[in-house]
């Protein structure tokens, strides 16, 4: 089997750049290095330029295809095929092919192309890219009927931007360079305006630029670069879920300005511990998630204990340059009894990353001298764990101390309690097993320096023993039921971090992010995986096999989503956590196994998606019945609407046909012309209903069919008057000879001039004639047919363009409400 060919792209940022001259001049650079180069196909508009850059290339001969009557030329892949070239030059990747052609669009068959080893060079213009589509209809007003998916430019081998700026563009176009020069000041004025160049410019500049970041993205996690390389800017915001976050998020937001980065290069991100002690407001989170969204930026969730190392991982996966985060809300006594901060880890392992230490009003010095207490007190489940067994030594020593200093004033009852209460502290800090080393070296201490005879480990009286024994059985009850209480605690915290997990992945999805990709993203995001994809039967019906598992024909990606350089598993055997989401349908995730504490909120989670990916079956469903029940209603308003105007003119040609065929009737020569002029007129108006009828229904269906050639407004005013049989001094025609040519359907542009000609007579000024005039404007022609009637209500100038609505007419016995 051949290796695959190679795909170059000449990328265009609009019409006239010169993308096809371009690749033309790079075949013939090819030709000259006595390399096998072809034309498949390419369109030069009959520009000389490109024209002349043809010159000594072969070129594939084109097909002739015959389609509604039309002949056309397609691209000939067969005989492409057959020549075998190295290299095969196309033009025009976005081009639909002629109905009954090898494939549906030209993209299809330069996928085939390079299926049997063959390089392929083609171009393409921004507008068609599909992602973009949308976009360019917005800036230019001009919509997109072709487009290629954005992965089959993406996967190119080379992608090379031809661009220009908007002033030499359209020098190039009053030059004649690009158009005919009746079609350059229409050109100029609407497509070519420089607003519209401009958008179109950074719109190729920005998609190219996010294509070559993917790739060296690619490369970086190929070869195991985790520095950051500066390539453009990138600004990471953590936030705590507390009040500084704003603050931050637009001193974030100022400095991605001032370095010029786009707004997509600013993130924010929030690390939420497994244990759910982030002392995150979900309120607060869910305020800065809008915020960074509204300043152009995105928001991230991650999960991890060690906050400063997520917090790294994180931006140098995002290959960060810069890190925004606030001051440290720790108090001295705090820092000196929980060592650094995280601010302050932060900027010790940074590298390579700037780090912003931003002072905010929730900072050290604005808050409660008690804060550090009740931080101290849960550092067991944030710091070492020998923090707890080394408080357990040194929390009675220090006791000691005070008490032996204190011993002229306190007795013995108040040193045991005082004991007790540091006991408890100790298992609050490390758990039971800490509070058993307290109460032992607590137990040794009373007896050796508050306990007669003094600074011995004797006891001479007995009650003294038997209070040395209740203290050490209460410090041990208490210190289990503070652990217990502690365990409780940590479990309510993960519980918590579980639910707001859950609470933030449901969120993505009712805000309509993407729905089932939003929440795949999302849950990747959060747990840190290489990949999530949702895997689907390809067919529920049948029976499981046993190899099933690595069958990729017997799954479909429902959605999914992976970090750069990682593919999706496509089968549930390459995942490393696989979970059901419903009866037919699989969650596998790769990266890394999740723990057992995990498993609760992936069920969720899976469960979460199993409802998304019905709703979307049902949103499927019911978008393929909305066309049906429109057609039913249509189909329903037809019957009602022209069950009188059908049979009206069937009634009347009938009855002039049975009246001629009357053998016991002697007609005269003109009452049988008059009996067949009159079957002819409502035969005429039967014919022109029906037209009127299927080019509507075809309309709905969204198959009518353009046939697009230059057309005189006059002669389709004369047409159209024809067709109506009337006289043409009904009619007032006014300045339609200097117009000039439109490109339009003469049959239908006919008929609707005729149609709005026939309602302005019917409901127009019986004494004044209809106005019919055209003039040119800015590169478009503008045809007016004009009455002298009642007109309009403006209230009711939307409902005129529904179907079969007749407003009310003065004569409501004919017509059908389509003129």
């Amino acid at each position: 089997m051949s290796a695959r060919g190679k795909l170059r792209v000449y990328l265009g940022a609009a019409p006239g750049v010169g993308k096809t001259y371009h690749m033309l001049d790079e075949a013939q650079r090819r030709a000259e290095r006595g390399g096998d180069v072809v034309v498949g196909f390419v369109e030069t508009h009959d520009r000389p330029h490109t024209q002349a850059m043809l010159a000594g290339l072969e070129i594939v001969p084109r097909r002739r295809m015959e389609y509604r009557g039309s002949d056309f030329e397609e691209m000939d892949i067969d005989a492409i095929l057959e020549r075998h070239p190295s290299v095969v030059l196309i033009d025009e990747l976005a081009h639909t092919n002629i109905p009954g052609s090898r494939n549906a669009k030209r993209w299809q068959d330069v996928e085939e192309l390079l299926a049997v080893g063959i390089d392929v060079i083609v171009s393409l213009n921004v507008q068609h890219l599909e992602s973009l589509n949308d976009v360019v209809q917005k800036i230019t007003g001009v919509p997109q009927q072709e487009t290629v998916p954005d992965e089959v430019v993406r996967s190119a081998d080379q992608i090379e931007l031809i661009d220009m700026a908007p002033e030499a563009l359209r020098r190039r176009m009053a030059h004649g360079n690009i158009y005919k020069p009746e079609k350059i000041d229409a050109a100029l004025s609407n497509y070519f305006r420089p607003g519209n160049l401009g958008a179109l410019r950074e719109l190729a500049l920005l998609w190219v630029a996010g294509r070559v970041d993917e790739a060296l993205q690619r490369y970086r996690d190929q070869h195991g670069i985790d520095k950051v390389w500066e390539t453009r800017e990138r600004i990471v915001v953590a936030l705590t879920g507390g009040p500084e976050g704003s603050t931050l998020i637009r001193r974030g937001a100022r400095i991605a300005q001032r370095v010029g980065a786009k707004g997509s290069d600013l993130l924010a991100v929030h690390v939420a511990r497994s244990d759910g002690l982030t002392g995150a407001s979900p309120a607060l989170l869910a305020e800065q998630r809008d915020l960074v969204e509204s300043l152009g930026g995105t928001f991230h969730s991650v999960v991890g204990d060690d906050i400063p190392n997520a917090l790294l991982q994180f931006a140098r996966a995002e290959n960060a340059t810069q890190l925004v985060i606030g001051v440290s809300r720790r108090g001295r006594v705090e820092r000196f009894l929980g060592g650094y901060g995280i601010g302050e880890t932060v900027v010790q392992q940074s590298g390579d990353i700037d780090v912003h230490m931003v002072t905010h009003e929730r900072s050290a010095a604005d808050q409660s001298r008690w804060t550090w207490v009740r931080r101290v007190l849960r550092q067991p489940e944030t710091g070492p764990r020998w923090w707890g067994p080394v408080a357990g030594l040194i929390v009675p020593i220090v006791l000691t101390v005070i008490l032996d200093a204190l011993r002229s004033e306190l007795n013995l009852t108040n040193q045991v309690l005082i004991f007790l209460a540091g006991v408890v502290a100790v298992a609050r800090l490390g758990g039971l097993l800490s509070a058993f080393f307290a109460s032992l070296t607590a137990s040794l201490l009373l007896n050796y320096y508050f306990i007669k005879p003094f600074y011995r480990l004797t006891i001479n009286d007995p009650q003294n023993i038997l209070a040395l024994v209740v203290f050490a059985l209460v410090a041990l009850i208490v210190a289990s039921v503070v652990d217990f209480a502690s365990r409780q605690e940590r479990r309510a915290g993960k519980a918590s971090a579980e639910a707001e997990t859950l609470s933030e992945l449901a969120r993505s999805v009712l805000r309509g992010d993407e729905a089932i990709g939003a929440l795949l993203g999302r849950f990747r995001e959060t747990f840190g995986m290489d990949s999530v994809a949702l895997l689907e039967r390809i067919d529920p019906s049948a029976p499981v096999l046993p190899d099933e598992a690595d069958d990729p024909d017997a799954w479909r990606i429902v959605a999914a989503t992976s970090g750069t350089g990682t593919m999706p598993c496509r089968t549930p055997g390459e995942a490393d956590v696989l979970v059901h989401a419903g009866p037919d349908a699989m969650l596998v995730l790769r990266g890394r196994a999740l723990p057992a504490a995990d498993q609760h909120v992936l069920t969720a989670f899976a469960a979460q998606a199993a409802v998304a990916l019905e709703r979307s079956r049902l949103a499927r469903q019911a978008a393929e019945a909305v066309p049906l029940a429109a057609a039913d209603k249509m189909r329903t308003a037809l019957l009602a609407a022209v069950s009188h105007d059908l049979r009206t003119p069937l009634s009347a040609a009938k009855l002039s046909v049975a009246s001629l065929r009357d053998t016991s009737v002697e007609w005269s020569d003109e009452d049988r012309a008059e009996l067949l002029a009159g079957a002819e007129e409502s035969l005429d108006r039967l014919s022109r209903l029906v037209d009127n009828l299927l080019d509507m229904s075809r309309l709905q269906a969204g198959a009518l069919n353009l046939h697009m050639e230059d057309v005189a407004i006059e002669d389709v005013a004369a047409m159209a008057l024809d067709s109506l049989g009337i006289d043409r001094s009904q009619v007032d025609f006014q300045e339609l000879a200097g117009v000039p040519e439109v490109q339009a359907d003469p049959v239908l542009l006919e008929r609707a001039v005729a149609n709005l000609i026939a309602n302005a007579l019917k409901h127009g000024s019986q004494d004044r004639p209809v106005l019919l005039t055209a003039s040119e404007l800015a590169g478009r022609v503008e045809l007016r047919v004009a009455d002298r009637g009642p007109g309009i209500r403006p209230e009711d100038w939307d409902r005129i363009f529904t179907p079969f609505q007749r407003l009310g007419d003065r004569d409501n016995t004919t017509g059908v409400g389509l003129g």
